[in-house]
């Protein structure tokens, strides 16, 4: 986020500009972009943000050695990063991993008016209950957490997943909730010195500054005709994944300059498994 200008004194007199020119300088001095979140501080390092178009490898599904021509990957946050690339950590924020669904308190799984689970069915996941404030922030303590093990484990980066479990509660959810919780998960990652990616949910592209993202991790904007949403909202910093040739030349066709584009199996697989895929042509 491009920093705020300091506000210049009214009048004429001479020790007010001064004052007001040297607040400018200090601003500037100490909060690049991306350095600085709405309505907050400065914070006390500058982020690394991931580069524009640069070769991309997502291995959510498994960490191994990546191609030549990689900079940038994407890995689980039970995996290492990769050296001397730019590394991303991958965390399931929004939703429970069906084998961590009994970690979590009850109270924090979202329920129907019958007091049933609400379930991402393609997943088998839980939603996690961000419904109110003080829900909120029992969510987020337990996902800063995970955070913090990325930024230990030497991560650039943070992807937080299923920001748009919103749009499968069953209207229990709203986008504000959603746009609310981010907002906690980035402050966290800024304050470990790591960048927060927004992963999917190209509705709330427009969000961006206010839920405190830098760079976003796309699936299928080839496929779905959505690169320029985010390529718009995140100046280019967007990595994409697609996962059929159609939408990798789709992809390809229109934003191959300017994206950090691959293509890869849905089971985001490793080499040597029957499955795997990764294709960036």
């Amino acid at each position: 986020m491009a920093p705020t200008g300091v506000r210049r004194a009214a009048g004429s007199r001479t020790a007010l500009r001064a004052l007001a020119a040297a607040l400018v300088v200090a601003v500037s001095a100490g909060c690049t972009s991306g350095e600085r979140e709405e309505g907050g501080g400065p914070r006390a390092a500058p982020l690394r943000l991931p580069p524009r178009h640069a070769g991309f490898d997502y291995q959510i599904g498994g960490a191994y050695r990546p191609p030549a021509g990689v900079r940038i990957v994407s890995r689980d946050r039970s995996d290492s990063p990769a050296p001397g690339l730019y590394n991303i950590c991958y965390v399931n924020a929004f939703q429970a991993q069906p084998a961590e669904r009994s970690s979590w308190p009850a109270g924090l799984l979202l329920r129907d008016a019958r007091g049933r689970v609400v379930i991402d069915e393609d997943w088998n996941e839980p939603l996690l209950d961000i419904g109110t404030p003080a829900k909120r922030e029992r969510v987020a303590r337990r996902v800063n957490r995970w955070i913090d093990g990325c930024a230990d484990k030497g991560y650039d980066a943070v992807e937080p997943d299923n920001y748009d479990s919103y749009t499968r509660s069953h209207r229990l959810l709203t986008a504000a909730d959603a746009t609310a919780f981010m907002r906690l998960l980035s402050r966290h990652a800024h304050a470990r010195h790591l960048a927060i990616g927004q992963k999917n949910t190209a509705g709330l592209a427009g969000q961006r500054r206010r839920a405190g993202l830098d760079f976003a991790v796309t699936e299928e904007c080839g496929q779905y005709d959505e690169c320029e949403v985010y390529a718009k909202a995140f100046d280019d910093r967007v990595v994409d994944i697609e996962y059929t040739d159609g939408g990798l030349r789709a992809a390809r066709a229109r934003w191959g300059d300017r994206l950090g584009i691959v293509r890869r199996d849905r089971d985001v697989s490793v080499p040597g498994s029957a499955g795997y895929v990764r294709r960036v042509r």
